[in-house]
């Protein structure tokens, strides 16, 4: 067949590096900067593995506080763009308050950043109605924040969202990482759709396949704009109530954000350690196979960007799980178990090693 017969080239397989997000170099420069950050801590700060939230001691002896940082990403630019901002104030809670959650910690006040190239008054109640509504299911104050006009630096119908929560850990739901070992049993809270995470890659692969956000794709309860904007969930109570039934037991916690489920479960494991998930053991919303599809995206890269469906992951001994599990109208599945073997995830269908 000649040139002049071959249909036109397929495009190429789309990843989050090509939609604008470089998640290697991102942890390359994270990495710099927490080396630039230590240079302030004094002995108060103590030391923890999970990176989510910074630990800071008061006093020899006294409480250890949890902070925490995040904001929502470009789902911003949907939400601005369908205007829908309460699920976005949600977001934002969520997003801090649950990365609280993998060292025991109890969410005490959470504060918001809002700057904006034309303050809209409506669109703002809306935001902080979510926020509000939030921070009550999280059992937590909203305490303040900031919000500027900075025109000049966005456009008039621009805007970026930040948070901040602070939590109380309790030494006894801390999860004990040095008893993570081999049969250990993973259980999962399941996720709401893709949260606050993966948008960029999620808009580009909409844009090729020329999805409208109005439209209702077969397999979708609603539209694909309403779907995408399905708020991430508060994780508050069913994390601290499981910590506190597997005291002693828990060996690790994880809230899947970015870097995808197969990125965050490999950050609770050592050497020696692998983590096998069952994807007969939970339902995938249908909305990841939708961004599949749409944008060709590889197995590898979707889980190495999006949750899947897991939204927060337990590692904890066979005792544990089995008290967790029991509980009544318990949250908690049972999707995996921890093996011996080189250090990765294996997904059935995608691993990072």
């Amino acid at each position: 067949m000649s040139d002049s017969q071959q249909g036109p080239e397929k495009p190429p397989q789309l990843t989050y590096r090509e939609a604008g997000v470089d998640l290697s170099r991102a942890d390359t420069l994270v990495s710099q900067l927490q080396k630039l950050a230590a240079r302030t801590h004094g002995p108060e700060v103590t030391p923890y593995s999970d990176a989510y939230a910074g630990l800071y001691r008061l006093a020899p002896g006294g409480p250890l506080l949890a902070a925490s940082c995040d904001g929502v990403g470009t789902k911003l630019l949907l939400a601005a763009r369908l205007r829908r901002f309460r699920a976005l104030g949600q977001d934002l809670v969520a997003m801090n308050v649950n990365d609280l959650l993998p060292c025991g910690a109890r969410p005490l006040f959470f504060l918001d950043y809002l700057a904006a190239g034309r303050l809209d008054p409506p669109a703002l109640t809306e935001l902080v109605e979510g926020m509000v509504a939030a921070c009550q299911q999280a059992g937590c104050a909203l305490l303040g924040g900031e919000t500027a006009e900075m025109p000049g630096v966005y456009a008039a119908d621009e805007f970026d969202l930040a948070g901040f929560a602070v939590g109380l850990v309790d030494p006894l739901l801390t999860p004990q990482t040095s008893g993570l070992a081999a049969g250990d049993r993973v259980l999962a809270l399941p996720a709401s759709g893709a949260h606050s995470n993966g948008f960029s890659l999620i808009r580009r692969a909409l844009d090729r396949a020329g999805l409208s956000l109005a439209e209702k794709p077969a397999g979708l309860d609603q539209s694909l704009g309403e779907t995408l904007l399905v708020p991430t969930p508060i994780y508050v109570k069913e994390v601290l109530s499981a910590l506190g039934l597997g005291r002693g037991e828990v060996h690790g916690a994880a809230h899947i954000t970015g870097g995808g489920l197969l990125g965050r479960a490999r950050k609770l494991l050592r050497p020696g350690l692998a983590m096998r998930i069952w994807p007969e053991a939970y339902v995938q919303p249908p909305i990841f196979s939708l961004i599949a599809r749409a944008g060709e995206i590889p197995a590898q890269e979707m889980a190495s960007t999006f949750n899947l469906g897991l939204g927060f992951l337990l590692c904890t001994s066979p005792a544990g799980a089995e008290r967790i599990l029991a509980a009544a109208d318990t949250p908690w599945r049972l999707v995996g178990e921890l093996v011996e073997g080189p250090i990765g995830v294996d997904l059935g269908y995608a691993r990072i090693g």
